[in-house]
Parts: C-alpha cells; structure tokens; sequence
C-alpha cells in the first residue's frame, strides 16, 4: 500500500520565508540608518573649531578629482586632473558646516599617508588659505591630523617648512587654474567653438573670462581658521533653523 503523501503547510512556509526581494529592497531604503549622509549625519566634534572630524574626499597623491555628491552624499569621481600632477595632501570638508557658495568647508589636512576617500579622521586646524575660485570665494583650512604622531604637534602655519606652504599654493594657483582652462577648451570644442581660445592658456584673460582665475592670497594663522570654521558652523545651524520653520 501507497504511503500518504504529505501536503506541505503552506502557511508554515510563508511564515518562515523570506519576504520578495522588492520587498526587502523597499525596506532598508526606509530605514534612515543605511544611508547617512556624511554632510549632515557626521557630527564635526566636541572640540570644534580646533579640533574636528574630517571627512576625506580626495587622498593624497592622486589624481582623481573626487568630490561629494550632496543629494545622494556619496563620492563621486568628477574628473581626473588634466595637467601631470597630484594632490599635495589629503583633502575633504568639515561636517555640519556650511558657506556662502552653499557647500561644506574644504579642508587640506597634512599628514603621513593617503587616506582613501569616504573616510574620517580627526582634524586640528592650523591656519587659513584665503582663495577666489572662478570668481568666488573658496577659503581652504590647512590642518594636521591630529592622530598621527609626525603632525599632531603643529599648531600653526608658521612652523611649517616654507617650501611645503609654497608648494600648497603652487597646486591651487597653478595647477587647478591650469585644469579650469583646459576644461574651459574642452567645452568650448564640444560646442563647436573652433579653435579654442588659447589665450585662455597663457593667462590673457578678458572680461569674459575673468571669473575662471583662481587667486591665493596671503596664509592666515590658526585663530583666522578658527573663526573661519566657526562661522561655517554658525552659517550651517542657521540652514537648519530655517529649514525646520518651513
């Protein structure tokens, strides 16, 4: 005689499955802990404005221009550097700061080694380089890591070799100025604008493309930098504030 056959549960099963994969999808995308934003998420430290978490958008030595996406707060690749050279130091921005172009505070931070992009560290900041980027204001804090035994002891610019200042404003100066022309050409071409304009090259600028200089002005100490990061700081609750009324 045929033994029965066992019917499965059905309602054993469905309990102890999984969900549908869209199902689980849809879920995590609405758990807010998944997907925090560095800008806003990562606070900028009990020490602030001396003191600060650092986020890392760019590691030293490269040459890939990455840069925060600020709707989806992940790194993106931008472009890589057109001329044949590389970030000096790493370089990223402040958490939960915020200025007058609307983004984060940029923040150069010398230390041993790259660091790879996306990460955080602990910044101390040591002076201020003032900086006019295609015709706005674009101020970077120089800072050390404040963890790493070789440039935790800095508290000020001025105890910087001279030749590593000047090297931070050869790069900014020169080569970024450099790769805003280069881009500048390669838009113009794209747009059927032929030839481009190389006097965009050798730096003879007219009124219409005054706004594509970069300009460095004289480094400023460590108590400009923090008066610097505390007005971000300031700027950045007042967006907060406002952002809540609404």
């Amino acid at each position: 005689m045929t033994p029965p056959v066992e019917t499965p549960n059905k309602s054993f099963d469905s309990h102890h499955s999984h969900p549908p994969l869209n199902e689980r999808i849809l879920s995590s995308l609405s758990r807010r802990s998944v997907a925090a934003h560095p800008w806003h998420d990562l606070e900028i430290g009990p020490g602030a404005p001396t003191i600060f978490n650092c986020v890392v958008e760019i590691g030293k030595g490269s040459k890939v221009k990455y840069e925060l996406d600020k709707k989806t707060g992940l790194i993106k690749v931008d472009r890589i550097l057109y001329s044949s050279v590389v970030y000096p130091h790493n370089y990223g921005f402040i958490p939960r700061t915020l200025c007058e172009d609307s983004d984060p505070l940029d923040v150069l931070v010398l230390m041993q080694e790259p660091v790879l992009p996306g990460c955080f560290l602990r910044a101390k900041a040591i002076g201020l380089m003032p900086m006019i980027d295609q015709g706005e204001k674009d101020d970077k804090i120089i800072a050390v890591c404040a963890d790493d035994p070789e440039y935790r002891h800095y508290t000020d610019l001025k105890e910087l070799p001279p030749h590593r200042l000047a090297e931070i404003r050869r790069f900014f100066e020169d080569c970024i100025l450099l790769d805003l022309r280069l881009e500048l050409c390669r838009l113009s071409f794209s747009l059927g604008f032929l030839p481009c304009n190389f006097s965009l090259m050798n730096g003879n600028s007219d009124k219409k493309n005054e706004n594509k200089e970069v300009a460095v002005n004289d480094f400023l100490p460590a108590s400009t930098a923090y008066e610097a990061i505390q007005h971000s700081m300031d700027l950045y609750a007042t967006y907060i504030v406002e952002g809540l009324r609404r």
